[in-house]
């Protein structure tokens, strides 16, 4: 069988790309004392700068390819060249798709969903089922993600107790990411393969970009937790759309309501008043919780841009949501398991996790409250729509808080609190005003629509 040139071309990319990988990976673990990553790297300070060049010089091995094969097949026309083949499916699979965009959508029905439960129509389902099926929802998030944050402070913030009677603590938070984003691939995986799902059209490729922020916004995430404390890691979560409101500028354009830009104003007022009322340790220097502010800031940019990233793919393709959880976390696995092999963050995490066994159980348990925090994110959309998911997880911010200064006994002094409760006054605001706009807007069609009639 003839093989053409440009397909040839192709995989030896492939190749000498798989092949890099591969020495890079076979060099960093071939060791039997297992060094740091940055033994490798001479006069190398470990810092988060550090950690931050180094994964993305990782995610790079598997970005560059992939760019040059993609900018290959668009200047030489290759799907409408080649004929049939195993690399042709492929090629089209990952950088064409199957069919047309489409141009107008809802997220799996969540705009329904919303209808329904706002209109209080009797006949879909008794007024007793829905508050039950609301509560399950409340408490399955409530569960999911406070278990998960508990174990997220307790695994970047506490040292653990080796075998043989030494304390370490867990540093790699990228392979934090990896655990998180594994499980929640395989399930989601497992749910589009056994269901009846619509034909997905968008070419694989454009998962990348959310996926890569996703990655990064969940990196900062775990790193800010070095230097900051978990309330203001939480809080900092909550006041996360004045980024996303700067970001739908830039990405989608959006324009947003006059109530959008007061509530935004509120929530910087409330999280500056938390950060100067919140106790310092002592043992963070200025220096430091600078440090966190900044991987707070860009964990907020990442997040928004992955939202606003997600929505358009949602738009332009309507895919289902388990299939937008399939796509970014195949390519999370991706980008993360490749950058842990040239780093030997495998060996690492292993090491670790055979000295110090209950290391195990707390990152099996994260994955699996992440997961599932995933699945009860989706499914509470869909029932009842993205205004009382809000509400749920705005709820499930300041429980976090609470729990974290309980169990973890941070001290937030008033000017905290009052910050604090800005913030969160502001989230309400921001839903109920979101609310009577979209009733407004709803009366004021009524009449143009009996004019017509």
């Amino acid at each position: 069988m003839a093989v053409d040139l440009q397909t040839v071309v192709i995989w030896t990319i492939v190749f000498l790309s798989s092949l890099s990988v591969m020495i890079l990976s076979i060099v960093s673990s071939d060791t039997s004392i297992v060094p740091s990553p940055f033994d490798f790297i001479p006069y190398v300070e470990d810092s988060w700068l550090t950690r931050l060049a180094i994964n993305l010089l990782g995610y790079a091995t598997v970005f560059v390819p992939g760019f040059i094969i993609k900018h290959y097949v668009d200047r030489i026309n290759y799907l409408d060249v080649i004929g049939k083949g195993f690399t042709r499916r492929a090629v089209q699979l990952c950088f064409r798709g199957v069919g047309d965009e489409v141009q107008s959508a809802t997220i799996d029905g969540v705009a329904d969903s919303e209808d329904k439960v706002g209109d209080g129509n009797p006949s879909s389902a008794s007024s007793r089922r829905k508050a039950l099926l609301a509560l399950f929802c409340l408490f399955g998030l409530l569960g999911s993600y406070l278990t998960w944050g508990l174990l997220q402070e307790k695994i970047m913030t506490r040292e653990y107790e080796s075998s043989d009677g030494g304390k370490e603590r867990f540093v790699d938070s990228q392979f934090l990411v990896f655990v998180n984003r594994i499980l929640a691939f395989v399930i989601s995986g497992v749910y589009v393969c056994v269901t009846r799902q619509p034909q997905h059209r968008a070419p694989l490729y454009k998962y990348c970009y959310c996926s890569f922020s996703n990655i990064m916004s969940s990196w900062c995430q775990y790193e800010a937790l070095k230097y900051v404390s978990f309330p203001t890691q939480v809080l900092a979560k909550a006041s996360k759309i004045i980024p996303v409101m700067l970001m739908g500028k830039i990405v989608s354009r959006k324009k947003y309501e006059y109530y959008e830009y007061v509530t935004a104003v509120v929530m910087s007022i409330g999280m500056t008043l938390f950060l100067l009322g919140s106790e310092t340790d002592h043992g963070r220097s200025t220096m430091t919780t600078f440090s966190g502010v900044i991987i707070l800031a860009s964990y907020m940019a990442f997040d928004s841009f992955t939202s606003n990233w997600q929505g358009e793919l949602f738009t332009r393709y309507r895919m289902t949501s388990m299939q937008m959880m399939c796509g970014v976390n195949l390519f999370s696995c991706v980008f993360t398991a490749v950058s842990l092999m040239q780093q030997g963050g495998f060996v690492h995490s292993f090491y670790f996790t055979l000295r110090n066994p209950d290391f195990m159980f707390d990152i099996l348990l994260l994955s699996l409250t992440s997961a599932t925090g995933q699945l009860f994110i989706f499914y509470t959309i869909a029932k009842f729509g993205p205004i009382a998911f809000v509400i749920m997880m705005t709820i499930r911010q300041g429980l976090a808080i609470l729990l974290s200064c309980v169990v973890y006994h941070h001290s937030i002094a008033l000017f905290g609190v009052c910050g604090i409760f800005l913030v969160f006054c502001a989230i309400f605001l921001r839903i109920y005003c979101s609310q009577r706009m979209k009733q407004v807007k709803r009366y004021q069609r009524l009449p143009s629509i009996a004019h017509k009639v």
